[in-house]
């Protein structure tokens, strides 16, 4: 008996020693690889081939200077407003969600767009706790290695934006015929209406609900300014404005 525990326990460690070591250097590499696929992606692909479905899947990397600013306040605006000030992890935003749920509103998260880009990128959906605690060690992996830049990077170069549409690149040509680069600020604040559920929302035509959260999106670009200022912020509720 002591030998069969003594090898399990050297299975454990041994497995969880090459998972430490393993996720490090998978972030590492990501900080200047591209990211080329998603577990994401992959299981919406089995479940189109589950389905019957046509196999759809639009994914085109881009560089964060071929992005429109206004695409990356857009989803600040929409997503996370506090982008800039955590690390991480929005604990106000996690206890407001869950106020929100217990008062039996609207179920809401308060995943950040650092836990949103770990959990596209190294992971599976799923709201189980396992998942969840692999979520924030990535997402403290990322806020260590990575700069907020390139967070936002990867975060719209991986994120689902529709249909078999993955990244600001393929969102943008899919929705309005063009690159990411020229979305005007209407056409940057649709696409991020959309993110709470790509696949039932449409980013143009815009239905009556997306177009009062696009609306409402605009109007928070207006108090924050043109563009998101990475380098310098203040530890206040205001926004962030270039000077």
């Amino acid at each position: 008996m002591r030998k069969i525990l003594g090898r399990i326990w050297t299975i454990l460690w041994k497995g969880c020693l090459t998972f430490f070591i393993l996720s490090i250097v998978s972030v590492i590499v990501y900080r200047w690889v591209p990211v080329p696929i998603t577990p994401l992606m992959v299981i919406r692909n089995i479940e189109q081939i589950g389905d019957g479905k046509g196999f759809v899947m639009e994914h085109d990397w881009v560089s964060m200077e071929d992005i429109s600013p206004k695409l990356q306040l857009a989803v600040v605006c929409s997503e996370d407003q506090n982008y800039l000030k955590h690390f991480g992890v929005d604990w106000g935003a996690i206890q407001k969600a869950m106020k929100e749920n217990e008062k039996g509103k609207r179920i809401r998260g308060g995943s950040t767009i650092s836990q949103q880009t770990a959990k596209n990128v190294f992971l599976w959906h799923g709201r189980s706790y396992l998942r969840k605690g692999l979520e924030l060690w990535f997402t403290l992996l990322i806020e260590v290695f990575w700069s907020k830049e390139r967070i936002m990077e990867v975060y719209l170069n991986s994120i689902e934006m529709g249909n078999g549409i993955y990244g600001a690149e393929a969102a943008s040509k899919y929705w309005f015929h063009k690159s990411a680069k020229k979305l005007s600020k209407d056409e940057a604040a649709a696409i991020a209406a959309i993110l709470p559920n790509p696949i039932k929302y449409k980013a143009n035509p815009a239905n009556g609900y997306i177009s009062g959260r696009k609306a409402w999106i605009k109007q928070q670009m207006n108090f924050w300014g043109n563009t998101l200022d990475y380098d310098k912020y203040k530890d206040d509720d205001e926004p962030v404005k270039k000077k």
